[in-house]
């Protein structure tokens, strides 16, 4: 035991644990390909002695909190802990502490999976607690550097982060007294959603602005528009989607909860409007944050639609907003921030849109898997669409593995952009 801190600050030191994405990057490629290969195993009845493994809320409510608060969170903490220090100007988290946060999102993983064999008093409280704990540590990194911002500019991640950590508190409370689970994960898709917008709004003011142009950090070219993420209609969207998530929950399918996802929609629709600042929409890193946007439009009309009588179910419309919306974003995040701040100008190479197109075609085959015209179908719509979003992530982790566990190419440490900007690539098409 003697020497077990020497050996914790030897992990520390390596180069995964430099800089908060890094770790979170990984645990988010790998678990999108881990869960939903896992997912369509369970839906083809494999391995066959899966019927007796009784996840509490049962397989279907197990896939989607981990692919909310297990993948998704993996990347909205390694976003997190790598934006807000450079966007507060504070210190990045220390590595030892990087380090416990990844064991404690892995922790939180293997509770779930094993609640069925807990002990009855323990059941799910032991991945509530991990779950929970990783919520807040990542809430106290984050939230006093937004806090302490004089203009406050950062605030809405702290209140988002802590909106989903107090819905993942009911989910757990609903799980442990046998009520109704989903209705708190459907509400938290809301709240992913809005976290998107307040992230889109900072990242992609970068990514039009400058890195489209150049593939690295830089001004817009002279004479072109520039995009601007403008507060009323971004506040707006961010109003309608949480009124619709609190209907929701409040009524389930009902037809007022319809109208106020048509209004979600409509907002989301106003807010592509900013987007609209002609050739330099059409390079690849803004057309996928842009596409982002018209899933999350997409989806809450086609969830508006069907709670309004449409021939579809509700699940239609929330795949393009969760397989859609919400896995395009933090593909593109990664591809991007990924890379720039791990010392590497951006990836030119044609396996990025062909990966973001797989992303956008299996959602839209979740969401045809959904309408009551295609119930002969959905098996192997969902079988398609699992596969290409799987593949997706397993080309991510392919291609940015040696760039997310190895050292900086440039010598440097920690989540510095490139050294050289001079070396910049050219410009590209798409």
């Amino acid at each position: 035991m003697k020497g077990w801190p020497d050996y914790r600050v030897s992990i520390a030191r390596h180069p995964l644990f430099m800089c908060g994405f890094r770790p979170f990057f990984v645990l988010t490629a790998a678990s999108a390909t881990l869960f939903m290969a896992a997912w369509l195993a369970a839906l083809a009845g494999w391995p066959p002695g899966l019927s007796a493994w009784r996840v509490p809320g049962g397989l279907s409510v197990w896939h989607a909190h981990e692919l909310m608060f297990g993948f998704s969170m993996a990347s909205v903490a390694g976003f997190l802990l790598t934006a807000v220090p450079e966007f507060t100007g504070t210190a990045p988290i220390s590595r030892r502490a990087l380090a416990a946060l990844v064991l404690l999102w892995l922790a939180a993983r293997a509770a779930y999976l094993c609640a069925s064999w807990w002990p009855a008093p323990l059941g799910v409280w032991p991945a509530a607690l991990c779950n929970l704990g990783m919520s807040a540590v990542l809430l106290a990194q984050v939230g006093p550097p937004v806090w302490r911002d004089p203009e406050r500019r950062h605030i809405g991640f702290a209140w988002a982060l802590g909106a989903l950590g107090g819905l993942q508190a009911g989910f757990f409370a609903s799980l442990a007294l046998g009520g109704d689970a989903m209705a708190w994960l459907h509400a938290a898709a809301g709240a992913f959603m809005i976290l998107i917008v307040i992230a889109g709004s900072r990242v992609s003011m970068s990514v039009v602005n400058g890195y489209i142009e150049a593939g690295r950090p830089g001004a817009a070219p002279a004479g072109e528009a520039v995009y601007l993420a403008r507060p009323p209609r971004r506040y707006l969207a961010i109003f309608a989607m949480a009124v619709c998530s609190a209907v929701e929950f409040a009524l389930g399918a009902d037809v007022v909860t319809g109208w106020t996802a048509l209004a979600a929609a409509a907002a989301m629709f106003n807010l592509l409007n900013d987007w609209h600042i002609g050739r330099a929409l059409f390079t690849r890193w803004a057309l996928m944050l842009y596409a982002s946007y018209w899933l999350i439009a997409l989806g809450y009309a086609a969830m508006g639609a069907a709670w309004l009588g449409a021939p579809m179910a509700p699940s239609a419309g929330r795949h393009l907003l969760m397989a859609g919306a919400m896995a395009l974003a933090i593909f593109t995040v990664m591809s991007l921030a990924g890379r720039i701040h791990a010392g590497q100008w951006l990836d030119r190479r044609g396996w990025v849109p062909v990966a973001a197109a797989a992303l956008v075609a299996a959602a839209l085959l979740r969401a045809l898997a959904g309408l009551w015209s295609a119930a002969g179908w959905a098996p192997l719509l969902v079988l398609a669409s699992g596969v290409l979003w799987s593949a997706a992530f397993g080309a991510y982790l392919w291609h940015a593995w040696p760039v997310l566990t190895g050292p900086r190419s440039d010598g440097l440490d920690g989540c510095a952009e490139p050294a050289e900007k001079s070396a910049a690539p050219h410009s590209e098409p798409c």
